[in-house]
């Protein structure tokens, strides 16, 4: 398929909204896991509690089967949901912000397009995001905020699925701060 297939409604298909992660009712919600894939703090320790103590199984088994060392920054896996109300999550491991010349601009927009990628070849048609490495990781949410939009915008350009993308934010800053960078990348697309 041409990728000019999909652009015409690509805004629409981008849900900002704000509240708790865990308890989406999509197909897969992405954790922003650190590189053990045990859990953590943030967002990967409420995902972690929710889903019950299966998804460190699932995790230990990834780790042992596929990446000994931990999950490289900006790759993703795949693991059931368990108690969580969604099927799925996809881990990915974010930079940690070392003052912006280390490549974590890059790397972020990695994070999101492996994830949208193991959607996209798992059929998945629902995907909801945190606001990854914006919070230990010191990610200012300020750069952080177009890069995630940009990187999910363009993927959905050119893929089909996943058809509804939500970026759930906690709080209402981080909020206003998704919204500001939407509208103007959603206005820019629109010329």
């Amino acid at each position: 398929m041409p990728s000019n297939t999909y652009p015409h409604n690509v805004c629409a298909r981008l849900i900002l909204t704000q509240g708790d992660i865990t308890t989406m009712q999509v197909d897969a919600i992405v954790n922003a896991a650190n590189p053990s894939l045990m859990g953590g703090g943030g967002v990967d320790g409420a995902i972690h509690r929710k889903a019950g103590p299966q998804l460190k199984e699932a995790c230990k088994k990834i780790r042992q089967e596929q990446y000994p060392d931990g999950l490289p920054t900006g790759e993703a896996v795949l693991t059931p949901g368990f108690q969580l109300p969604a099927k799925y999550v996809i881990h990915t491991v974010g930079p940690i912000w070392q003052g912006g010349n280390h490549n974590e601009d890059q790397l972020l927009a990695k994070a999101y397009r492996s994830s949208l990628q193991i959607a996209y070849q798992n059929q998945l048609k629902t995907i909801a995001f945190p606001s990854i490495s914006t919070g230990a990781y010191g990610f200012p949410i300020q750069r952080a905020a177009p890069i995630a939009l940009k990187t999910i915008l363009h993927f959905l350009q050119n893929h089909p699925l996943p058809e509804k993308v939500y970026v759930v934010l906690y709080g209402p800053n981080a909020y206003q701060t998704y919204l500001q960078a939407y509208k103007t990348l959603c206005a820019q697309l629109n010329e």
